[in-house]
């Protein structure tokens, strides 16, 4: 079973998800972004999300997750819980 390693930042708009990929693809840390603005509780250990499996994200994560280059940060990516920039750290 394919098993991938991930963060993320949460925030309400497309807007503000591409000021923040900004900051980041200009040098800006990843996780410290996180911290700062991530609406999510993982936003606290710099967006952290762990290790799963296929299925265990939304449905549009897991097509992020699974298919995108990892060590990008990918987004923004639509989900019911808002707008989300995904870095894959690491996927077998």
């Amino acid at each position: 079973m394919a098993q991938a390693s991930a963060r993320h930042i949460l925030v309400d708009s497309e807007q503000q998800c591409l000021e923040l990929k900004q900051q980041i693809e200009a040098g800006s840390d990843f996780a410290e972004v996180a911290r700062q603005h991530s609406t999510c509780p993982s936003g606290r250990q710099g967006g952290e999300l762990g290790t799963f499996g296929r299925g265990q994200m939304v449905k549009e994560f897991d097509e992020v997750v699974f298919n995108g280059a990892v060590n990008e940060v990918h987004g923004p990516v639509k989900t019911q819980f808002g707008y989300h920039l995904l870095e894959v750290t690491s996927r077998t």
